[in-house]
């Protein structure tokens, strides 16, 4: 999972900060790397480090990012490793010009076409599968001199989560995925055209929001205009009834339900369903699925705060915040290592004792992954005094690995898919846990078209397990 924002000026004004700003509002997307790429129309400027947005972009290196189309990234790794050279935009120079791209996403199938691509003479510079993206667009215009019929001729290739910022001479390209699985928007504003994973980015530039790009859709942006093509291409082509085993649920868009329940800002909309009100539905209906005699209910911030305000709200149980968030400390969950992931919880929370001790603690959060936080977090809310701990979930259990963009790459890793909920239960050590049901998290998004692959097992597109998990990470 990855953030992408683009800007296209149609009174040629440079763009750099304008992009910069997008990202620092999607950082929550991706804390690992960070890099933009402007263009004149002809010649390309870009920078790319890792660490987060105020890390790698100082004044002066924005000052030195010409150009009035402009593409950027934050980057979360699923493939490829924490190093500059696999962070984004990548820049592709040829003969018929050049090219940047961004992708927010994960290719199943990167480690064939990469295979194929080096048996022809490609060079690859990172181990990533956006750069697989790039090196078969430039195959495919050495074939064609029309562009949006070589993206099309590259997209036929790919198979999974991608939403594309392609940035190519004097045109912006965006681009969803046949099944939608990441989300994309469009906004505008006097001077500009703008491209954005969530539409919160859109906000704080105060831009106004046109409307979500359709999944299969291909946007061009370039003399000031937006034109629209479809990308006619049959997803059942990438279906694999062997191992989706339920056809009946993915036969159009499967956008996934994790940005609903976790990877989007609250203040996002996505495909015109508002994340917050998502967030606060699924409080609701956890207190009416698990209801639990307590004193206190308290989110595991930030991501369970809109969740345990729903669930305080239905079950008439106070709110209180419990754990303090120290606000320079990321999100742990999309951090590479397990060493950090655990580290940042104890720099990341600490508990407030008058709230907690001697009461009946309902703590709230987003989803148990690997259930190594959770526990942390339990056993400092005990150590604060808490009389007992009743643990909500947001989320039902997640028992398969995700292909398509979030870290989770083994069933080893995930608690749920090995263990009962009473043997969650006692792992975590509290007096009760209680998961949002399938049914009550597809009622509180209010759409049934969800890629739900990692709650149920079923995959929308065909998975060749063996051959992802060679993926170079």
């Amino acid at each position: 999972m990855c953030g992408i924002f683009g800007v296209y000026s149609y009174e040629k004004l440079n763009v750099a900060k304008r992009i910069y700003y997008g990202l620092f509002a999607l950082q929550h997307r991706g804390q690992e790397g960070a890099g933009i790429a402007t263009s004149d129309g002809k010649n390309i400027h870009y920078y790319k480090n890792v660490g987060l947005v105020t890390d790698v972009f100082k004044s002066e290196i924005l000052q030195n990012l010409f150009g009035y189309i402009g593409i950027g990234h934050v980057r979360y790794s699923t493939t490829g490793g924490k190093s500059v050279e696999n962070c984004q935009p990548f820049v592709v120079k040829s003969s018929f010009g050049n090219i940047a791209i961004a992708h927010n996403g994960d290719l199943v199938n990167s480690n064939e076409l990469r295979k194929e691509l080096e048996s022809k003479g490609h060079i690859f510079v990172s181990s990533t599968d956006s750069e697989v993206i790039a090196q078969l667009l430039v195959r495919e215009l050495l074939k064609t001199s029309d562009k949006i019929e070589a993206i099309k001729n590259t997209l036929k290739k790919l198979v999974g989560a991608y939403s594309l910022l392609i940035m190519f001479n004097d045109s912006l390209i965006a681009i969803r995925d046949p099944r939608g699985f990441k989300p994309l928007c469009i906004g505008r504003d006097e001077n500009n055209i703008y491209v954005s994973s969530e539409d919160c980015a859109l906000t704080t530039l105060d831009a106004e929001f046109i409307r979500d790009v359709k999944p299969g859709e291909i946007i061009e942006i370039k003399n000031g205009e937006i034109t629209s093509y479809e990308f006619d291409y049959d997803i059942s082509k990438n279906y694999d009834p062997v191992c989706v085993n339920a056809p009946s649920i993915y036969e159009g868009a499967t956008t996934c339900m994790f940005e609903y329940v976790y990877f989007a800002r609250p203040d996002s909309t996505i495909d015109g369903i508002s994340v917050y009100k998502v967030r606060k539905n699924i409080g609701k209906i956890l207190a009416k699925e698990h209801p639990v005699d307590a004193d206190v209910v308290s989110p595991i911030p930030d991501s369970g705060v809109t969740f345990a305000l729903g669930f305080s709200e239905e079950s008439k149980i106070p709110y209180y915040e419990g754990l303090i968030k120290n606000r320079y400390v990321g999100r742990t969950f999309i951090l590479p290592s397990q060493n950090e992931r655990e580290l940042a919880v104890r720099l990341k929370l600490s508990p407030v004792k008058s709230v907690l001790e001697d009461k009946r603690v309902v703590l709230v959060d987003d989803s148990i992954v690997r259930g190594t936080t959770s526990r942390r977090i339990v056993n400092m809310v005990r150590k604060a005094g808490a009389k007992e701990v009743h643990l909500r979930i947001g989320c039902p259990k997640i028992i398969s690995p995700c292909y398509y963009g979030i870290d989770m790459a083994t069933k080893k890793e995930l608690i749920a898919s090995n263990k009962t909920e009473e043997e969650i239960r006692k792992d975590l050590g509290v007096e009760s846990i209680g998961y949002i049901s399938l049914e009550g998290l597809i009622k509180a998004i209010g759409r049934k078209d969800l890629c739900l692959a990692c709650l149920t097992g079923k995959y929308p597109t065909d998975v060749n397990f063996e051959k992802v998990l060679e993926r170079k990470h």
